[in-house]
């Protein structure tokens, strides 16, 4: 059965310590309900893969506080730090590389649970929680409802309320090639263009 918890101090400190368990969590952004595991624990990603049902081949964003929480093997280089010191905690996600060709997208929710539950419990591998081509949960009762058959699996979901929806936030990779949108969204190529310089043509 999933636990709801409470978007206070007791709710979040039980909630990082299931997540330092390596179990699942679900919690409010500042987009959707998003459901996630920590870094510390990266063989629990396989478990919201099949949580979500969702393809393999789709790889999960890490959500943090801040680019210090940002680990060492990614290239964190002068672009990112004025790209996350303008929109970060926002809807930019940034596609960062490590020396041995790996990537990997970040982004610092804008959300005062979210931000809480990182920082308490670390960075966190996170994905919208709801099944994969279902629609997207935004209170604590839809995400109960979305793994409903599938209990087991979520260990508990933090009840932050409603959360607004919207657009998807911005994709960026910070290639050695330059920057590159791969999703367009709510931070625009001219807001974009004013931080680094883009390798993706004339600003419309």
């Amino acid at each position: 059965m999933t636990d709801r918890l409470a978007a206070d101090d007791g709710g979040i400190a039980a909630a990082a310590a299931l997540l330092q368990d390596g179990e699942l969590v679900a919690f409010p952004t500042d987009t959707v309900y998003g459901v996630g595991c920590a870094t510390a624990h990266p063989v629990s990603v396989d478990r919201i893969y099949a949580l979500k049902r969702r393809p393999t081949d789709r790889l999960i964003p890490i959500l943090v506080d801040s680019l210090e929480s940002v680990g060492p093997e990614w290239a964190v280089d002068d672009r990112a730090q004025a790209l996350a010191g303008r929109f970060w905690p926002g809807a930019l996600t940034l596609v960062l590389h490590a020396t041995d060709g790996r990537s990997q997208a970040f982004r610092a929710p804008d959300h005062p649970v979210a931000l809480a539950l990182i920082r308490a419990a670390g960075p966190l591998y996170t994905t919208s929680a709801n099944v994969s081509g279902e629609p997207e949960t935004l209170d604590a009762d839809d995400v109960l409802i979305a793994f409903a058959t599938q209990g087991d699996g979520l260990a508990a979901v933090v009840d932050g309320g409603r959360v607004p929806g919207g657009v998807a936030s911005t994709v960026l990779d910070l290639g050695a090639g330059g920057a590159h949108i791969l999703r367009p969204g709510p931070v625009g190529l001219a807001l974009l263009a004013e931080v680094v310089d883009l390798a993706d043509g004339p600003i419309d």
